[in-house]
């Protein structure tokens, strides 16, 4: 009986090993750095600050992490082992509305355990718009006629002297007149993320009693497609860091360590000496986000004597900490991590 029982023990080992393998195998906790790949371009209108951007994290189980602003959200990100969807948008759209551009991108990360993944996030406008060029004959040919533009989400008049730009989910989109009660559409078309349309429209004769007195005709000349907006790099103009409207965000700064006279920014999170802390006036920690708590997801600035100590040091002026600042320096090693030196000009954010 013994070699049976010795044949089968042996047989049973490798499962009771792999078993114990998965229970004592290493499944330490990661990280997520969830950053901007670029900052806003010049060119995005009305486009609110990168802090107030909506942010939702999803594991796998499409469970939800964190759901709620950009800025509130802890940098970096604790999380188990596993695949993540990273979502970000500047605004809630769900109907037509008008001076509602929606920037966003989605991004999957696959962390491993103890790792932490950067996540760089290059949003783009995800919906299009259309715009109405009435000519000044319409007012009196047509003193009853409502103009519409219209989906299948929803509709917004336009009125005769509008200048807004209406904003759609990408699809089709439809320009309709409502001459005292008989409603006609003039144009339709299939508008697509990013595009932006101006559509004219006038009357060549002295009266519009009908749909066929009225012309319709796109303004190739007003018609342009939304740029990327960064966050960092990319869209139309790449951040060098050259002047202040290319000036670098933290994450892109920390690999340009040997680069001089640079524009960066970021926002005030405390001192980095002692880290985070407020008791210094020589130096100040900057980051992505306000609620970075990491030296990975931070860079220290040397403030020197004079003026640029007096305005941005945390001991006499506490109320800066989260205030965004722009810094051009030269970007060196400082108090053991990326930091911005010899500082010829700042301008702080109100």
């Amino acid at each position: 009986m013994k070699p049976l029982f010795r044949r089968i023990g042996l047989a049973i080992l490798p499962v009771f090993l792999i078993a114990c393998e998965d229970l004592f195998s290493s499944r330490e906790p990661g990280n997520l750095v969830i950053h901007f790949s670029t900052r806003p371009s010049s060119k995005a209108a009305d486009l609110p600050d990168s802090s107030a951007f909506l942010l939702r994290v999803l594991d796998e189980d499409g469970k939800t992490i964190y759901d709620g602003l950009f800025g509130d959200c802890p940098d970096p990100l604790p999380v188990d082992p596993g695949t993540y969807r990273v979502s970000v948008r500047s605004c809630t759209f769900s109907k037509p509305a008008f001076d509602m551009p929606l920037y966003g991108d989605d991004q999957d990360a696959v962390v491993s355990s103890g790792a932490t993944v950067d996540v760089a996030l290059t949003c783009r406008q995800l919906n299009a718009g259309i715009r109405l060029k009435i000519g000044p004959d319409f007012l009196t040919a047509c003193p009853k006629g409502l103009f519409f533009v219209q989906s299948e989400d929803g509709r917004l008049q336009y009125a005769y002297r509008e200048q807004r730009i209406a904003y759609f989910q990408p699809g089709n989109v439809s320009v309709m007149l409502d001459n005292e009660g008989q409603q006609d559409i003039l144009y339709t078309r299939e508008l697509e993320a990013r595009e932006i349309l101006t559509v004219a429209v006038s009357v060549p004769g002295s009266a519009a009693s009908s749909s066929s007195r009225i012309s319709v005709q796109v303004d190739t000349s007003r018609n342009w497609t939304g740029d990327a907006f960064v966050i960092g790099e990319g869209g139309g103009n790449r951040a060098t860091g050259a002047d202040k409207d290319h000036a670098m965000d933290v994450a892109t700064a920390r690999g340009k360590t040997g680069a001089t006279g640079v524009w960066v920014y970021g926002y005030i999170v405390g001192c980095a000496s002692p880290f985070l802390g407020s008791s210094s006036e020589t130096n100040l920690a900057i980051a992505g986000k306000t609620t970075a708590t990491s030296k990975a997801s931070c860079m220290s600035v040397e403030l020197k004597k004079g003026a640029l100590r007096d305005a941005l040091n945390m001991v006499k002026n506490p109320g800066n900490k989260g205030r965004k600042v722009f810094l051009k320096g030269d970007l060196a090693t400082y108090y053991g991590m990326p930091g911005v030196k010899n500082v010829t000009e700042y301008v702080l954010d109100q």
